[in-house]
């Protein structure tokens, strides 16, 4: 049984968790410092080791990222999804998560999607089109594919973690992973869009939309001007740093899948956390000396701010978590292994919750993944459920899901009365979940679980 003392410092840990999500920004991170304080003063705990590996293959991903982002190779490439949209505007439920996350999955962040969300609005709107079903489903999918991508903070640290164990008789990398992630991705976002086709009602069904139409001033706005990149005239540099930016993405995974390529220090391969470290900040020198990047602008970019906000919420929570749970390690294994043998999905849930609690895929990983190898769950479990990291989306407060509220000014994009009910709970619990399954069911497949 575990001791009242856990409870109370579960207690602890949950209230600063929620304290710090409802604040938002940095109070995640830095509540963590609070917690810290109480947990060593007032239990006396031995503070836990702060993810350090995790940190600095965050920020190096981050620094190559912000780098593309500041020198305009992003918009290149936002450029040649709005094409194929506006060339197909009638599949734009299917097309516009797809898109979304597969341009996530490149550039390794979810923040493309605020440049797509008025693109995917007005191809919506002009075409009659509810314009909650496209966004709503592509929000979600820009957010599910972090798990997905070489260059994304959770994927990194999850290699970062689970390096040196073995998946499926194999050291693990990223072909275990996305052998996994990937496949379960594509078949979520399957039934995320074909549940968006049929969502809602119709534009010229809806009795609110046609009231607020009715408006002349109201139709104006909400059909508006075109917002697009298409006719936007790109420089040699902007597309050579979506080149050297994609071209590093590719290396990443190239030596991750194929480890007899890495280097031999002290008798064993390089470790891919620090060859993924040095590749990404190697290629941020690059886009910045030869793609005319001013280098004050990199720091200025979105994605190095939310990037940063990223590092302190996985630095100070992962701290105090890894405080917390090391002091009952011992009862915690007797506690919860049998309980993962018997029901493997009580890992993914813990993980999803965790998601939540932190608004961080990363921050959830950094947080249960080490917890859970160490109280002796299997690390083919782990890989299997990797999916499972994303569920910020039951509550509507991350930047993704509000921009996309703002984005719509139809209005069909929306917080329910009852908070819960908003337009990207039932997209996210039916991609997540499915996806999570599509992969515990590839595990069992591959011989991981």
């Amino acid at each position: 049984m575990l001791s009242l003392d856990f409870w109370l410092q579960l207690a602890v840990v949950l209230v600063c968790l929620f304290y710090g999500a409802r604040k938002g920004g940095m109070t995640l991170g830095l509540i963590g410092g609070l917690g810290l304080l109480v947990l060593v003063f007032g239990w006396n705990m031995a503070p836990g080791k702060p993810p350090i590996d995790v940190i600095l293959t965050i920020l190096a991903v981050i620094c190559a990222s912000a780098s593309l982002q500041a020198a305009g190779g992003l918009d290149c490439l936002l450029q040649i999804a709005e094409r194929l949209l506006r060339k197909h505007p009638r599949f734009v439920c299917f097309l516009a998560p797809y898109l979304c996350w597969f341009l996530a999955v490149l550039c390794g962040t979810g923040h493309v999607v605020y440049t797509m969300l008025p693109i995917i609005y007005d191809v919506a709107i002009k075409n009659g089109i509810r314009p909650e079903r496209p966004m709503a489903a592509s929000t979600i999918a820009s957010q599910m594919s972090i798990i997905c991508s070489p260059a994304a903070v959770a994927a990194v640290s999850m290699i970062s973690l689970l390096d040196g164990y073995k998946v499926g008789g194999e050291p693990f990398g990223f072909v275990q992973l996305f052998m996994i992630v990937i496949p379960g991705a594509l078949v979520g976002l399957f039934f995320v869009s074909l549940f968006s086709v049929y969502r809602g009602k119709d534009l010229e069904k809806d009795e609110e939309f046609q009231q607020l139409i009715s408006d002349p001033e109201q139709r104006k706005y909400v059909y508006g001007e075109s917002t697009t990149l298409i006719g936007k005239v790109f420089t040699r540099e902007q597309w050579l740093s979506l080149w050297i930016f994609l071209g590093t993405v590719a290396v990443v995974a190239l030596f991750g899948m194929f480890p007899e390529l890495r280097p031999i220090v002290g008798k064993k391969s390089l470790s891919m956390t620090l060859l993924i470290q040095m590749l990404m900040l190697t290629c941020g020198f690059l886009i910045l000396v030869f793609c005319k990047t001013r280098v004050a602008a990199v720091g200025k970019t979105a994605v190095f701010s939310a990037g940063c906000v990223a590092i302190v919420a996985v630095y100070g929570v992962a701290w105090m978590a890894d405080t917390m749970f090391h002091a009952h390690l011992n009862d915690l294994k007797v506690v919860l292994t049998d309980l993962v043998r018997s029901y493997p999905w009580a890992y993914a849930l813990v993980l999803l919750l965790t998601s939540k609690l932190v608004n961080s895929q990363a921050a959830a990983v950094a947080t249960i993944v080490p917890v859970a190898l160490q109280i002796g769950v299997p690390p083919g479990l782990v890989v299997s459920c990797a999916a499972a990291c994303y569920g910020y989306y039951i509550l509507p407060t991350y930047p993704s899901d509000l921009a996309a509220i703002q984005f719509d000014r139809s209005g069909t994009t929306h917080i329910g009365r009852f908070v819960i009910n908003h337009s990207f709970i039932l997209p996210g619990l039916i991609g997540v979940l499915s996806a999570t399954a599509t992969g515990y069911i590839l595990g069992m497949i591959y011989g991981f679980v």
